[in-house]
């Protein structure tokens, strides 16, 4: 049960796009500190152990301090440096091993939070009303829970453990250099000023440049989506090199934002080198003056030069991480940004609950662009079970008719009521268990036959599946497949045709058993004779339904209760199949040239 996600057919045009939600920083602190509040344990834990390394690490400048002085002093034997030259190696083994064991509980806290915000943004996308999420970018949404994540991911692994062991060791090596003479770690300060100019300076100007490549990323694989998704429109209409020329323009200004943050890093890293060269300066002639006026000897001063040296990686590393710390965080704050959606994924609009499997159109109206209407005025009441098929001309309306009463979009005029509550009052999930649109556009998902039929409903025993299929006539070819259910299909398995395709759908409704369901013209993607089976399995699916057919072949209208003639957004004939064949309207010439058509072996479409 798909819907899809332009309908140029309604004369649509072009939608105004709209960026879904992105979150500020203060949201993203405030969602990890929830996090780790949550399950505060391992955080401390990790934490602990990289604290621990960092310490065993501080031992080494001072154990080889010690040996600089037992040579300096002279008339020592070699077994004399044997203490110290244990130490060092004991220091490197703790290091090595708590910072190690540290770095994988922190990464794997962050896989863990990781996965939770990918999941909850994923479904907050899934639950967002699809008139939303077709008011934005199919690009922007693609980014987010692909390159985005991925970025996240990257970040998670490799940039957080990181960080939090550079903030440790800058942190705990000042204070041995304070512990060593206030004067060392003085010298040392005087890189600080030259670094957090650095930093400002590229937090200034590399921010909006990744803003801007990651949103642009999103233009682009919008753009590459659209043609792909839209490839016969494009070859149809000969617009291939338009569609060509704007790729290549997404991908030209995506190439010359990524060049400019790597020039701007490269310059980032120019403005570091000087304020090492600075620090390192001032120490070595600080460790000098009191070396030479008796305040510390010489293994002092060389461990407070070991000490400063060892700041340079976990330094270099905090600072030049700022850029893709910006980029994480750009990353996150769109990510995060899908929790900002309207509508939630559970709980329900107040205690409202549908009375009844009814579906009205109260002077309904719709554009999608403002000042062009595709809808007007439509009155349209459907009772419990009553089956009514729309017909009409291309671009009559009829598809934006079957949207607006799949709750798929929001009326700009008159009410929808579904069951006898306004769509507006009623919450995604008991929308979906309300009304089902099964549309030509059906996706066939990756994984088992059994998966993709689950998708409507989870707990399905396997006798259900087979029962689903056999309404829908699909068993038997289901379970001649190689696997029977457990076949893989979709990308990378097995490729159905597109009657299996739209039977699989069918299916699926079958399973979900709404007591509303809107059909627009499913059938359509089959030949003749793949219609009539469709046909012949849409009827058996809907049995017991109230159903709205947006109808591809005029037999579907002759089996319904009633039929709705749409022309020029509006509703002009209604009635039975034979009221309308014996007023002589529009429908009568419709179904006249159909069946003379017929007749001659050739059935015109009568969309």
């Amino acid at each position: 049960m798909t819907a899809p996600t332009t309908d140029p057919a309604d004369g649509s045009g072009t939608h105004r796009r709209e960026l879904l939600p992105t979150a500020t920083a203060a949201d993203v602190r405030a969602d990890l500190l929830t996090r780790i509040r949550a399950r505060p344990a391992r955080p401390l834990a990790a934490l602990a152990l990289i604290v621990a390394g960092v310490a065993g690490g501080l031992v080494i400048p001072r154990a080889l301090g010690r040996v600089v002085d037992l040579v300096a002093e002279g008339g020592h034997t070699t077994s004399a440096v044997t203490a110290p030259v244990i130490i060092v190696a004991a220091a490197c083994l703790v290091q090595a091993v708590f910072s190690g064991w540290g770095d994988a509980l922190v990464a794997r806290c962050g896989e863990e939070m990781l996965a939770d915000i990918r999941e909850s943004a994923l479904g907050r996308a899934l639950a967002v009303p699809l008139e939303r999420l077709e008011r934005s970018s199919m690009g922007d949404l693609v980014s987010r829970v692909s390159s985005d994540t991925a970025l996240l991911a990257e970040a998670v692994r490799s940039l957080v453990p990181q960080l939090v062991g550079a903030v440790l060791e800058i942190g705990l090596t000042m204070v041995a250099l304070l512990l060593l003479d206030w004067r060392f770690a003085l010298a040392a300060l005087l890189a600080v000023p030259l670094q957090v100019w650095a930093v400002r300076w590229l937090m200034r100007t590399s921010r909006p440049v990744r803003r801007a490549e990651r949103i642009a990323q999103g233009e682009l694989a919008r753009t590459v989506l659209e043609s792909v998704d839209g490839a016969h429109t494009v070859r149809a209409f000969r617009l291939v090199p338009g569609r060509l020329a704007a790729a290549a323009h997404s991908s030209r200004v995506t190439r010359d934002l990524a060049l400019r943050s790597t020039r701007i890093g490269t310059r980032f890293f120019g403005r570091l080198n000087v304020a090492e060269w600075t620090g390192l300066s001032a120490l070595l002639v600080v460790g000098y003056v009191l070396v030479r006026t008796g305040h510390v000897g010489i293994g002092t001063a060389s461990a407070a030069a070991l000490y400063f040296h060892r700041l340079f990686d976990p330094v270099n590393g905090l600072l030049s991480s700022f850029d893709e710390v910006q980029s994480a965080g750009a990353a996150a704050t769109r990510v995060l940004g899908l929790a900002q959606l309207t509508e939630a994924l559970t709980g329900e609009a107040g205690t409202t609950r549908t009375t009844g499997a009814t579906v009205e159109l109260r002077g309904v109206g719709h554009s999608y662009v403002s000042g062009h209407q595709v809808l007007h005025g439509a009155d349209v009441r459907l009772a419990a079970g009553e089956r009514v098929a729309v017909v009409g001309t291309t671009g009559a309306g009829k598809s934006t008719l079957a949207r607006l009463a799949a709750g798929v979009h929001r009326p700009t005029e008159g009410r929808v009521l579904l069951g006898g509550v306004p769509l507006d009052a009623m919450s995604a999930p008991l929308l979906r268990r309300t009304v089902a649109l099964v549309n030509q556009e059906t996706h066939v998902f990756a994984g088992s036959l059994a998966d993709d039929l689950r998708l409507a409903r989870s707990d399905a025993g396997e006798s259900e599946l087979l029962a689903a299929l056999e309404t829908v006539d699909a068993r038997d070819w289901a379970q001649a497949l190689p696997q029977g259910l457990a076949t893989r299909i979709g990308q990378g398995g097995l490729r159905l045709t597109p009657v299996q395709a739209q039977q699989l759908a069918l299916a699926r409704l079958v399973l979900a058993d709404p007591p509303i369901a809107v059909l627009d013209e499913a059938t359509a993607e089959a030949g003749s004779a793949g219609s009539r089976v469709l046909e012949a399995a849409a009827e058996r699916a809907l049995k017991g339904r109230t159903a709205l057919v947006v109808a591809h072949r005029l037999t579907q209208a002759v089996r319904a209760d009633r039929v709705l003639v749409l022309a020029d957004g509006r509703i002009v004939e209604h009635g039975t199949h034979d009221e309308l064949v014996a007023a002589g309207g529009g429908y009568a010439a419709l179904w006249a040239a159909w069946s003379g058509a017929r007749g001659q072996g050739a059935v015109p479409d009568p969309a």
